[in-house]
C-alpha cells in the first residue's frame, strides 16, 4: 500500500462521514414572517464567543410564532438561538413634514428678512403629529406684494419784464423745470413809466407762475414664503419588542491539559477531539417574558448539533490515526527488508 492510495482512500472516507451526517445545522429561513428592526454582532464570554442579536417589533395582536428561530450561517460559521427576551414597550410613529409660512416684509433685503425669520417652529398636524421643524434657508422666496402711486406738486416763478402791454400773450405758457413741464397758473402785472424825450412811456413787468405735478410708482410690501421642515411624532399603540440572541456552535476548542509525547495512540486523539466542543456547548435556549424565563420550544436543541459535530471531528480523527499508523508499518518493514 503507498503512500498516494492511503491518502485517496482518507479522502473518500471523510466524503462519505460527511455526507451521512444529518442536517441538523442547514438554515431554514423558510418559516421566517417578520424582518429585524436592528441586527448586531459582537462578542461575550471568557473565549469571546461570537453572537448576533437580533431585535424584532410586533403589535399585540402578532404572533411571535412567526419570528424566526432557525440555526443559520454567518461569517462562515452557524448560531443557533441562544435566548429570546420579551418586552412591551409604548410605540412612536414618526414621519417626515414640510411646511410653508407666509409672511409680510417692508423691505425686500434677503439679508434683514433672514433675521425676522425664526430658525425653528414648533408644528402639529391634524392627525396628532407633534415636532419641531427646521428653517430651509434655500427655500426663502420674496415677492412683491403689490405697487402704489405718488403724486407731489411741482411749481415755478419766472419774471418777464418791460413789456409794451399787460397782455398775457406776451407770456409763455409754459415752462421746463427739471425736465418736468408746468402750466401757467397765474400771472401779476406791475408798470413803471418812463419820458422818453416829449413822450410818456408805460413799461410792463409779468410775474408769472407756473405749476405742475409729477407721479411716481413705490412698492407698498413684500411677500415672502420659506419652507420649514424636519420630523415629526404621534406616539401610538403597545408595541412587544422580541431581542434574539444567537451563539455560534463553531468555536475552536483549545485542549490546555499537558500530553505526554511517548505512549500517545490515535483513540487518545479521538477522545480529545471529541472532548472539546461537548464542553464548549452553550446554555439551553430560554425565552424571557417580561422577565419571566420559559423554555423556548421553537428554537432546535443547541446540544444535538454540538454532538453532530463532535462525532464528525472524532471520527475524521480515527480515520488519520489509523492511516498515520498504517503507513509507519509499511516503513518499518521496508526497512526491515
Amino acid at each position: 500500500m503507498t503512500k498516494r492510495r492511503i491518502s485517496m482512500l482518507l479522502c473518500a472516507a471523510v466524503l462519505m462521514l460527511c455526507m451521512a451526517s444529518p442536517p441538523a445545522l442547514a438554515a431554514d429561513r423558510s418559516a421566517a414572517c417578520y424582518y429585524p428592526i436592528e441586527v448586531e454582532s459582537y462578542t461575550a464570554g471568557d473565549f469571546d464567543q461570537p453572537r448576533v442579536r437580533k431585535v424584532y417589533q410586533l403589535s399585540l395582536s402578532d404572533d411571535p410564532a412567526g419570528i424566526p428561530t432557525e440555526d443559520f450561517e454567518e461569517y462562515g460559521m452557524t448560531f443557533h438561538l441562544m435566548e429570546m427576551t420579551r418586552k412591551t414597550e409604548v410605540g412612536v410613529d414618526t414621519q417626515p413634514l414640510t411646511k410653508t409660512v407666509t409672511t409680510d416684509s417692508k423691505t425686500g433685503d434677503l439679508g434683514e428678512i433672514l433675521k425676522q425669520l425664526d430658525a425653528e417652529i414648533e408644528s402639529e398636524t391634524e392627525d396628532g403629529y407633534t415636532g419641531v421643524l427646521k428653517l430651509d434657508y434655500n427655500s426663502v422666496q420674496v415677492d412683491v406684494k403689490g405697487y402704489g402711486t405718488s403724486t407731489r406738486s411741482l411749481s415755478a416763478s419766472r419774471t418777464y419784464p418791460n413789456l409794451s402791454d399787460a397782455d398775457l400773450s406776451l407770456v409763455p405758457k409754459t415752462v421746463t423745470e427739471g425736465g418736468k413741464t408746468l402750466n401757467l397758473a397765474d400771472v401779476k402785472w406791475s408798470s413803471t413809466t418812463d419820458m422818453e424825450g416829449e413822450d410818456v412811456v408805460t413799461r410792463y413787468t409779468a410775474t408769472a407762475s407756473y405749476t405742475g405735478s409729477v407721479s411716481s410708482r413705490y412698492v407698498t410690501g413684500y411677500t415672502v414664503t420659506a419652507d420649514y421642515t424636519g420630523e415629526v411624532a404621534k406616539t401610538s399603540c403597545e408595541v412587544v419588542i422580541y431581542t434574539a440572541i444567537f451563539g455560534c456552535t463553531d468555536v475552536p476548542y483549545t485542549n490546555t491539559a499537558p500530553t505526554q509525547e511517548n505512549g500517545n495512540t490515535g483513540g487518545e486523539r479521538q477522545d480529545a477531539q471529541e472532548d472539546g466542543p461537548a464542553g464548549s456547548n452553550p446554555p439551553g435556549d430560554t425565552l424571557q417574558a417580561d422577565g419571566d424565563t420559559v423554555t423556548d420550544t421553537a428554537a432546535p436543541s443547541g446540544g444535538a448539533a454540538a454532538l453532530s459535530i463532535a462525532g464528525c471531528v472524532g471520527g475524521i480523527a480515527a480515520l488519520l490515526a489509523a492511516a498515520y499508523w498504517g503507513y509507519e508499518k509499511i516503513k518499518e518493514r521496508r526497512s526491515a527488508t
